[in-house]
């Protein structure tokens, strides 16, 4: 047993990998994470671009789907399902065990797609029709754009994990389009499930950037506060909303709460303890999805202790005094929005140019 058992055992959070390459599921490294706690699977493009271009081990694959006469686009999704598909099957067992709680494995949209509605819900269909596993989590980006796609997807009663969600605001928005789509979906409910990803260290460091700018004592002593209170306040939202007589009509025909799931949570500071956006968020019903070197310190000397509904006015006050001094959440969240989904399709993008570099090559 690991300091992750005790994580789910004890206060009802569960760890989940924020990483996947080849290697690892043909070498047993995942099965070996998963033995030792883990309990879910995260991707995103950044991390296949750093899969895919840092090492050979997908080239067989790729030559292979080439020389079939595929593109390079039809081919990077080729080698994408194809270690989506075997994670699925290491997580499974976990799947069954939970009840389908856990053991899920999430792959996202082509983020081109963030800011189109229609592309990203047939993107979604598509993924979840060709892939066909109940564990698995289409990513779908929490934009403006995305909250119909994502009421779309419930009521037709796929699982979804919605990603790059920075603000509190976006998050209620996030939650109403989920109950949105129970409420449009017939029957029993217990086979969806849904993520909401909340972001957290990239907040603190556009938050003490702008602190270190301004440079009063005031403001250098909020450093490394924001990302800590906004997920404090993310989550008592949470619990006002899977609470009271509309989601109790929900859960008497089976459904789940969209648990929240913290994301970015790899410290960008070597001043902050390397746990911190693990030991600062620890409660029921919650999910951390973390790099495999901040999955290994949390094992190392991680705190076990509830900590996400403590001190929550002292949150709200953090955020008070943030808008006091002049930063605007509204406007730094924004920001955090459109740079992450410009993150990933610029990753996205450069992989699909190495590719085709390496196809030319090949011929």
């Amino acid at each position: 047993m690991t300091r992750l058992h005790d994580l789910y055992a004890q206060e009802g959070q569960s760890p989940w990998l924020d990483n996947i390459r080849r290697g690892w599921i043909t070498s047993g490294e995942l099965a070996r994470w998963v033995e030792s706690g883990v309990r879910g699977l995260t991707s995103n493009p950044s991390i296949f671009q750093k899969a895919i271009q840092g090492s050979a081990e997908y080239d067989d694959e790729f030559i292979s789907s080439i020389e079939s006469g595929m593109d390079v686009e039809a081919s990077y999704w080729q080698l994408v399902t194809s270690d989506i598909r075997a994670a699925l099957g290491i997580l499974r067992p976990i799947y069954d065990e939970s009840q389908g709680l856990d053991g899920y494995v999430s792959v996202e949209v082509d983020p081109a797609l963030a800011r189109n509605s229609e592309g990203t819900t047939t993107a979604a269909r598509e993924l979840h029709e060709r892939l066909s596993e109940p564990n698995l989590y289409v990513k779908i980006p929490g934009t403006a754009e995305g909250l119909l796609p994502i009421q779309t997807m419930i009521s037709e009663k796929r699982s979804i994990n919605v990603t790059l969600i920075f603000s509190v605001e976006r998050y209620a928005e996030v939650m109403e389009a989920y109950i949105s789509g129970l409420e449009m979906a017939d029957g029993n409910l217990q086979d969806i499930s849904s993520v909401a990803s909340f972001f957290i260290s990239r907040l603190d460091v556009e938050v003490d950037r702008r602190l270190a700018a301004l440079g009063s004592p005031g403001a250098l002593a909020l450093r490394g506060k924001a990302a800590v209170a906004n997920g404090k306040l993310a989550y008592e939202l949470f619990c006002r909303t899977f609470s009271g007589p509309r989601w109790e009509a929900l859960a008497a025909r089976g459904a789940r709460v969209q648990r929240p799931l913290w994301a970015s949570t790899s410290t960008k500071d070597p001043e902050y303890p390397d746990t911190l956006y693990v030991d600062e968020l620890i409660g029921p019903h919650t999910v951390n999805t973390l790099p495999d070197n901040t999955l290994e310190a949390f094992k190392d000397h991680g705190t076990i202790a509830r900590t996400i509904d403590s001190d929550v006015p002292e949150a709200r006050a953090v955020i008070d005094a943030l808008a006091a001094l002049g930063i605007d959440m509204v406007e730094v969240t924004q920001q955090l929005e459109d740079e992450g989904v410009a993150a990933f399709e610029k990753s996205f993008d450069e992989l699909l140019s190495a590719l085709s570099e390496k196809a030319a090559t090949l011929a």
